[in-house]
């Protein structure tokens, strides 16, 4: 038990020393890897060493004897596309789409004799890359948030230490006041990074400047927006972090609970979260007068139940008091009347991660990073039509081009970019004319869209950007509490005139009418996700009106995404009358005499496609 700042410094040394002499293998651990087999490499990996005679640990020894190869379960490494993935230290290697039968050559070649295996390295247009930061993926990156997903045991606080761990803390704790800590987050210019890049210590000083005796510190990890996994990340793979970072607002505004609204479909995270808490409560982080001072502090975690407007502010706090989450009106705001009506610091889960390395090593080291107005780095989770899928962490204000041909590798199969959304339902598509816009809350602000919590879902021009407009307004009103009319009804006309569009029944004016309706719920809507629902149908006119006309006015959807505007018709001159597709054909739409050319019934035809696959000549084709 830790009753001192010096019980803090102390275990501290003794784990960063027991850090420095241990060998590491390290297993992606996070949700993607397991679900690729992780838990089977893992296991494996610790039957053949143990068979082998090696000097396994997989626990962080204080005092290790010999030559102790540490086997570390570890967080998300970004590398998505690419896993499972296994890391080798002290030699920084990375080994990619590894194998339980890879696991002998391992620790044969690797563990034993310290030779690197080429097969299951990474390469990229012919070049092998041993080392992790050397590839292309991760070169380009500056990981601050998930500066230790990855590097360490996600399960270990005494890793955390040796990492570390809680230096912030110790120093909001004994050198700084209250005031000072607020400034340095102040002065860091750190903006939140759910979304509306609110800056977070004048946030922190509203509720510290309320006189109110009882105040709570909530984090955000709801993370409702699809293909969004960034605060996932952080929580399965470097939770200490981000608790670390909740403490310290306790401190800085004087309060003494803190909870964790975290989405039900997050297993993992919720077990690391609790795991990671139990230890803090063990050694005494947690509690009642921590390390020998006044502060005390406790954390809750809360399971959402998957509702998306549980992300917005007030709805959330209204989640966690056991009531239906849906948003109030506002004045008054979180920050004078929040958790149970009381001043609340509201933060998402990645705005926690950076408060600790803020602390230690002051703003201006966080200013130097990133634009002016945009300090520090932003985590993305990219996915779609890209090469390389993953989690990554660039500085604010690096350009869209990096990201999706650096970093990305381009568009996969060769083909053409077309555009990207970006910020999930509530943000916008960028196209290939915001290639070279810098990725920062006011830069696009300026063209129509946000960031968001951080997705990138890159589009080839294979997509058709109306099912594009329509998945999303389908989410959306899907997900809306149904509390504000505009919210509630407008989302639901906005989506049955897509729904024409794309069933080929649109008219012209629909456009008109969707973008009036658009501008209704943005002005109307009681809450900001309410406000910005139309976000992806706005600019997807913007730019491809001419795309939505296509469907309109030709019935035409030239990426063949849209089945009810499909043509499947039959060649006559490769037909040779077999009748196979007229027998294959489940609701009669084919007729003919055999031995000529049969015809398809457009008025019948459900665009199944079984003749298309039927077809012995590969007469039948999408017109």
């Amino acid at each position: 038990m830790l009753k001192s700042r010096q019980d803090l410094i102390d275990i501290r040394r003794i784990y960063e020393a027991a850090a420095g002499h241990e060998r590491k293998i390290l297993v992606c651990c996070g949700t993607g890897c397991m679900a690729g087999g992780a838990l089977g490499i893992y296991a494996e990996l610790k039957r053949i060493m143990e068979e082998k005679g090696v000097n396994c640990s997989v626990e962080l020894e204080k005092d290790p004897h010999g030559d102790v190869v540490g086997l570390k379960k570890s967080g998300c490494h970004g590398f998505c596309e690419m896993g499972p993935l296994v890391r080798i230290e002290p030699h920084g290697w990375l080994y990619v789409k590894v194998k339980a039968e890879d696991c002998e050559e391992i620790v044969e070649k690797t563990i034993i004799k310290g030779e690197y295996i080429d097969r299951l390295g990474y390469t990229q247009n012919g070049v092998l890359y041993k080392e992790q930061e050397e590839i292309p993926f991760y070169k380009k990156q500056t990981r601050l948030a998930l500066e230790h997903c990855g590097h360490i045991d996600a399960t270990s606080i005494n890793e955390y230490f040796a990492a570390g761990g809680y230096k912030a803390l110790e120093k909001a704790l004994f050198d700084m006041t209250r005031e000072e800590i607020i400034q340095e987050i102040e002065l860091s210019n750190l903006r939140g990074r759910g979304g509306g890049g609110f800056p977070t210590g004048r946030k922190w000083r509203q509720v510290y400047n309320q006189p109110e005796g009882t105040k709570y510190i909530v984090c955000n990890g709801d993370e409702g927006d699809p293909g969004a996994f960034m605060d996932r990340s952080i929580m399965e793979g470097d939770p200490h972090r981000m608790l670390e970072g909740m403490m310290i607002a306790g401190i800085a505004v004087g309060a003494q609970e803190g909870y964790i609204y975290v989405r039900a479909e997050y297993p993992l995270a919720i077990e690391r979260l609790r795991n990671a808490i139990d230890q803090m409560y063990e050694v005494g982080i947690l509690g009642k007068n921590i390390l020998g001072t006044d502060f005390s502090f406790d954390m809750h975690i809360n399971r959402g139940a998957g509702a998306f407007v549980c992300g917005e502010g007030s709805a959330l706090t209204a989640s966690i008091e056991g009531q239906r989450g849906m948003p109030r009106v506002k004045p008054p705001r979180t920050v004078e009347k929040g958790l149970f009506a009381k001043p609340t610091v509201l933060n998402n889960v990645e705005t926690y991660a950076n408060v600790a390395p803020i602390i230690v090593k002051g703003a201006n080291w966080y200013k130097s990073i990133g634009p002016e107005k945009s300090p520090g780095t932003k985590a993305f989770a990219l996915t779609g039509n890209v090469v390389n899928t993953g989690l990554i962490e660039v500085p604010m204000g690096t350009k869209l081009r990096e990201v999706i041909y650096d970093i990305g590798g381009g568009i996969r199969n060769g083909k053409n970019f077309k555009a990207v959304q970006i910020g999930g339902p509530s943000g916008g598509c960028l196209i290939e004319n915001n290639l070279d816009l810098a990725l920062d809350f006011d830069s696009l602000k300026k063209v129509g869209a946000m960031i968001g919590s951080g997705g990138l879902v890159v589009m080839d021009d294979d997509t058709c950007m109306v099912e594009v407009a329509r998945f999303f307004m389908n989410f959306t009103q899907n997900e809306s509490c149904g509390k504000c009319v505009p919210c509630r009804e407008g989302t639901k006309r906005m989506l049955e005139i897509l729904e024409r569009i794309v069933a080929g029944k649109g008219v012209p004016e629909d456009i008109d009418l969707l973008l009036e309706l658009a501008d209704t719920i943005s002005s109307t809507a009681l809450c900001g996700l309410g406000k910005t629902a139309p976000s992806p149908v706005i600019s997807t006119i913007k730019n491809f009106r001419e795309e939505y006309m296509e469907h309109i006015v030709d019935k035409v959807c030239k990426t063949k995404t849209c089945t009810a505007l499909k043509k499947i018709v039959i060649d006559p001159d490769l037909c040779k009358g077999c009748s196979k597709c007229a027998r294959n054909c489940p609701v009669n739409a084919i007729s003919g005499e055999i031995k000529k050319p049969f015809v398809i019934d457009q008025s019948k035809c459900i665009k199944c496609g079984a003749c298309l696959e039927g077809c012995p000549f590969k007469a039948i084709k999408e017109a």
